[in-house]
């Protein structure tokens, strides 16, 4: 399609302008008064990127859309707050989990308490439940009756708006720079192995050979995007089931990212290395973070920045955006 020269570079600079308001993180609230506590995202971008052909499982990473994802692991104390919120509103999620710290990452916490706990993310801000259980408190899968049904996943429901990161999302997290367009073999924008740390957030480095998990906001340098601990510390739960086909509700779960306690086996932090579990073990090396879809305005700028992307600008024969 034709666009005229100034419309051209109109659209240009507004699809430029677009791009930079984006934030890069952003913090949700959730509870009230002294159980309050936020998560903060960190937006992933660059929708519809090539998958990579390298790690495990092969393809991976492909996603079609922008999304956002925890900067951190979810805290003892997020869940501790939420279990004491839940309680008092007379639905409680009971969830169990170990006692390390506040700040530590929330181990010996099921997928199900995981899947429970996003729901209570999603329900307590007034938005629609990631996650199916009945009234036995067991999961289940969405049928093409409920609203928000995705045949292309049948564990998630489309409206809600936080949820456990899929295998793709949590690997494109990790193991994609948006920058150089390249995929690497480690969380820290390198196919060397990052250096391992007790605790901080130094670039290269990642909370392994260790005697204990360190705080999540501590767990090793950031991954391109920025996102902390995504490799060591302690594996992460994927919403995926371990074959990628996310229809069995008691099928074999994903985890990824390794734990604190790895010594010299590189291969246990890279992209191809991926691990599972069953969704009703709780392991005491496995937590999880939380994704979430942007807002309306947010996709909208990005779907323009996309537009934009196929234009041909008149003024600059060449140029492609």
């Amino acid at each position: 399609m034709k666009h005229s020269n100034f419309w051209s570079v109109v659209l240009f600079y507004f699809c430029a302008f677009a791009l930079s308001s984006l934030p890069a993180a952003v913090a949700d609230t959730f509870g009230s008064g002294a159980n309050s506590f936020e998560i903060e995202f960190v937006t992933v971008g660059d929708p519809g990127n090539v998958a990579d052909t390298t790690g495990d499982p092969n393809p991976a990473g492909a996603v079609s859309y922008t999304y956002r994802i925890g900067k951190f692991e979810i805290p003892e104390e997020a869940i501790r707050k939420a279990n004491t919120l839940s309680a008092d509103a007379g639905d409680p999620l009971g969830i169990t989990l170990d006692s390390r710290g506040l700040q530590k990452p929330a181990t010996s916490v099921s997928w199900f308490e995981a899947a429970r706990f996003v729901n209570w993310l999603n329900t307590s801000t007034g938005n629609t439940p990631a996650y199916k259980f009945d009234t036995n408190g067991d999961f289940q899968l969405w049928n093409s009756g409920d609203a928000g049904y995705d045949p292309t996943n049948l564990f998630r429901n489309r409206q809600a708006k936080y949820f456990l990161p899929s295998a793709d999302e949590w690997y494109k997290a990790a193991f994609y720079d948006p920058v150089s367009d390249q995929w690497f073999d480690f969380p820290n924008g390198s196919d060397t192995a990052p250096n391992p740390v007790s605790s901080g957030i130094d670039p290269n480095t990642a909370v392994y050979n260790q005697s204990g998990p360190a705080d999540v906001m501590l767990a090793g340098g950031p991954s391109p995007f920025g996102i902390v601990g995504l490799a060591g510390n302690v594996f992460e739960w994927e919403e995926s089931n371990f074959d990628l086909q996310s229809n069995n509700p008691l099928g074999i779960r994903g985890v990824r990212g390794s734990d604190w306690s790895v010594t010299t086996t590189f291969l246990d932090l890279s992209s191809s290395f991926r691990n599972h579990s069953l969704p009703n073990n709780e392991p005491t090396n496995v937590g999880f973070r939380v994704a979430q879809i942007p807002e309306p305005r947010t996709a909208t700028l990005c779907f323009l920045i996309v537009l934009c992307m196929g234009i041909k600008l008149d003024a600059c024969d060449r140029l492609y955006l």
